[in-house]
């Protein structure tokens, strides 16, 4: 199983670039798989102050690419209405350039309302943004294959695509249709909606003619405060026994030194789990 962080709070006492190139070098040495973090202008986080320090995505992933080595790297997960599509994908094309392959192309169809409001971003009605959520896909895989689009991804075929949401009709379709992978949440219900929900994906699968096996199954799970390597660990086993292959994990807050400690600890444990189908 393959354990991420993702960064939704720039809140450090040091300030963000002290605070974020610290998280980062540890994250990098600790063997995590994915740096990401969250694609908003302002705070949106639960739990956080709408004021609260945010930087823009892609000039963030930037700035950690010259600053990790190994590291990947990716928003969780780009509202496709907040920037024309080949202008979205060239970014993340640049990142995959610059960081030597480690981009993700994380993309979702968007849902902040508030924050559209105040920063005066399209948010077009449900329907129109799972449109431009498939043409954003379309956009990315014709970009990615077209020779006369340079520089070329050096992730080959092209960095992975996550598609984030849960949306059975729309969402989960899409996923099967041009994703690498998907982006649940992790529902404390004992694992019922998390099942569900694959289920879905594999009868899309089915439909478009696509290997279930093939998409990645990632979970968004929320870090205790102070809680143990072992009670994560043990709760990531869980999420395995569901058929789940990679954490993305977020923190109330900024992260500490002994949150991503926490997960340095866990990655050797967690590193033979394989999901169960």
């Amino acid at each position: 199983m393959r354990v991420s962080l993702s960064v939704t709070d720039y809140s450090w006492a040091d300030g963000p670039t002290a605070g974020l190139a610290r998280i980062a070098r540890a994250a990098d040495a600790a063997g995590l798989d994915t740096l990401w973090v969250a694609d908003h202008l302002i705070q949106v986080a639960p739990g956080s102050p709408p004021d609260g320090n945010m930087l823009e995505a892609y000039t963030a992933l930037a700035w950690l690419a010259a600053r990790t080595e190994r590291i990947r790297l990716g928003a969780m997960v780009s509202a496709v209405t907040y920037r024309p599509p080949a202008l979205l994908v060239k970014a993340v094309t640049t990142l995959d350039v610059l960081s030597g392959g480690r981009a993700w192309f994380g993309a979702g169809a968007g849902y902040h309302e508030e924050e559209a409001r105040l920063m005066g971003l399209p948010l077009p009605p449900v329907a129109e943004r799972f449109d431009r959520l498939d043409e954003t896909l379309r956009t990315a895989k014709r970009m990615w294959s077209d020779p006369a689009v340079n520089p070329p991804p050096v992730r080959r075929p092209h960095p992975p695509i996550l598609v984030g949401g849960t949306g059975e009709r729309r969402t989960l379709r899409l996923v099967a249709e041009y994703a690498d992978a998907c982006n649940l949440f992790d529902i404390p219900d004992g694992g019922v909606t998390v099942r569900h929900k694959l289920a879905v994906l594999a009868e899309h699968c089915t439909e478009v003619g696509r290997p279930y096996d093939a998409i990645e199954k990632t979970l968004s799970t929320r870090l205790d405060a102070g809680e143990s390597p072992e009670s994560f660990v043990a709760r990531c086993t869980g999420s395995a026994a569901l058929g789940i292959e990679h954490v993305v994990v977020i923190t109330n807050g900024p992260w500490t030194d002994d949150a991503v400690a926490c997960l340095a600890a866990a990655v050797p444990q967690l590193a033979g789990k394989e999901p169960h189908q």
